[in-house]
């Protein structure tokens, strides 16, 4: 799958981007490409369980639109993401254990942007929407895949699995730098129930709530270089 999105990843830029010059009215419009990279901290926002935010990494690329005479610019762009939360468990169904249970999240994102120009396009503040496809959340440990989620009282780490794969985030941030090179600061909130379809797995929630919910919550921190 990793592969699959890379080679996507390719042809969106060959087919949307090329490095040009158009000219409107007096004013020159830049398009360009940027590549960029970054480490991610990754939650998600919940009262089922006990999580703690993990670390990963991303790395993607954008079709940039700098538009001299506006106060924005824009930009599409595609990222991938290999992320990690740990949630609280138990060795044992019955014991009282507090355990770190990691999980691996892989993410594809794209997203468009503004970016509101506070001095030129030195510093800016970037927003704008993102849908999102991840893969499941897969145990990093198999020798857990028979611990218990605290809060549940039969619920195993690997039941919690098959969370929804298809979310709507927001995102926010600012830049910082040159037109060649930048750094950036994002923070990712997801308005979609990323545990929604937990709930249709007839999953044994003795003891806790049966009803899930939970909003991802991702910050990055990365650089980028433009072309």
């Amino acid at each position: 799958m990793i592969q699959n999105l890379r080679t996507l990843l390719v042809v969106l830029l060959l087919t949307f981007v090329t490095k040009n010059f158009a000219q409107h009215k007096t004013y020159k419009i830049t398009n360009g490409i940027g590549i960029f990279g970054g480490l991610t901290k990754l939650d998600i926002k919940t009262d089922n369980f006990i999580t703690k935010q993990g670390n990963g990494f991303l790395f993607g690329a954008s079709a940039t639109v700098d538009i001299p005479h506006r106060w924005y610019n824009m930009s599409y762009g595609m990222q991938l993401s290999e992320n990690y939360i740990t949630i609280e468990g138990r060795p044992t169904s019955l014991g009282s254990g507090q355990e770190l249970i990691e999980y691996k999240l892989f993410a594809a994102q794209l997203a468009l942007l503004g970016h509101i120009k506070l001095i030129g396009s030195h510093i800016t503040i970037d927003v704008g929407p993102m849908l999102q496809y991840n893969g499941e959340l897969e145990l990093k440990d198999k020798n857990k895949e028979g611990y218990y989620i605290n809060n549940y009282t039969n619920l195993k780490a690997t039941d919690i699995s098959s969370i929804s794969q298809f979310n709507f985030n927001g995102l926010i941030g600012a830049s910082v730098g040159y037109s060649f090179f930048r750094f950036k600061a994002q923070y990712i909130y997801g308005f979609t129930n990323i545990l929604k379809k937990l709930e249709n797995k007839n999953l044994d929630t003795t003891g806790g709530d049966a009803r899930f919910k939970g909003n991802q919550s991702m910050l990055v921190f990365g650089a980028m270089v433009s072309f």
